[in-house]
């Protein structure tokens, strides 16, 4: 397939305190025929990140109708798993209640940071959100000894499954330990409590890879299909393809969206998340910077 790139549709400018740089990880909910909800992480003035919304023009969504002026999620107490920043990830409708899957940060000594994967719900139709829990959603422990992070979940028929990072070493560079990670697979039945798996869903394809950035799944034409970032030096979308959610088959080269020769995501591209709207697949993404220069869209052709 082939994307047609739409410009950018957001760029941090210090709309708000919590948006001084960065959009990053944009996940979008269609709330109406008219309006489309994008959350997504900032940065505020000590590099911390936060996650809010901007509501987008559903048909020319270039046009920003507001930013949120407070964050729906800030970083947790002293000493959580979320206490240096927490980033989106993915949101779930289920039940009249929302669900946002995000990554909490802590930092590190002998490394630089540590992920782990958590949950905020909303009851009034994601005007505020809660954390589930003070503790991660994901920890650490034999299945993922490093860490987990930006989890992408469905809910099937009663069945929550989640793709998610998964951490397999840290290995020391001249620059400082470099980190490696990949995507796994888990399940759950009430979303809270997951089964993990050892198997990776997408792993590895060449010595020089050795970071992926969050998976989108969604379920089209009787497959799965998944869209994430993955990296040597610099990020690009890749593309994969399942009949189970479980067992994958990489197609990085039919992705179809590449950087642009000049301008805000000439250097990198991460973080997509697609959906389907009629006839036509809708994707937005970050460029350079992971998500310092914005947000941008793209739809099939």
């Amino acid at each position: 397939m082939q994307w047609i790139k739409q410009g950018r549709i957001l760029e941090p400018a210090g709309q708000a305190p919590w948006l001084r740089t960065h959009a990053a990880l944009p996940v979008v909910d269609l709330m109406s025929a008219d309006r489309w909800r994008m959350y997504f992480s900032s940065r505020d003035e000590f590099g911390r990140s936060h996650i809010g919304w901007a509501e987008l023009a559903a048909k020319d969504p270039r046009r920003t109708l507001g930013v949120s002026r407070e964050p729906l999620l800030s970083p947790g107490l002293l000493g959580t798993f979320d206490d240096a920043g927490v980033t989106s990830s993915c949101l779930v409708r289920h039940e009249g209640r929302f669900y946002l899957f995000y990554t909490g940060w802590t930092r590190g000594v002998s490394v630089p940071f540590y992920l782990n994967a958590g949950v905020a719900v909303s009851d009034d139709e994601g005007r505020t959100f809660r954390r589930h829990s003070a503790a991660p959603l994901l920890d650490r422990n034999a299945v993922d000894p490093y860490l987990t992070a930006s989890p992408w979940v469905l809910v099937e028929s009663g069945i929550w499954r989640m793709w998610y990072v998964s951490g397999t070493e840290w290995r020391e560079r001249a620059n400082g330990p470099q980190h490696s990670y990949h995507i796994k697979y888990a399940e759950s039945a009430d979303g809270t409590t997951w089964r993990r798996s050892r198997l990776a869903c997408i792993d590895y394809g060449s010595p020089n890879e050795h970071a992926f950035g969050r998976p989108c799944v969604i379920r089209d034409a009787g497959r799965y299909r998944m869209w994430y970032s993955f990296r040597g030096d610099a990020y690009r979308i890749g593309y994969a393809e399942s009949t189970d959610g479980i067992r994958w088959q990489r197609m990085d080269a039919e992705a179809g969206i590449d950087v642009s020769a000049d301008g805000w995501d000439s250097e990198m591209l991460t973080y997509p998340v697609v959906w389907r709207h009629g006839t036509q697949l809708f994707m937005v993404y970050n460029g350079n910077g992971y998500g310092r220069t914005g947000v941008g869209l793209a739809v099939s052709a």
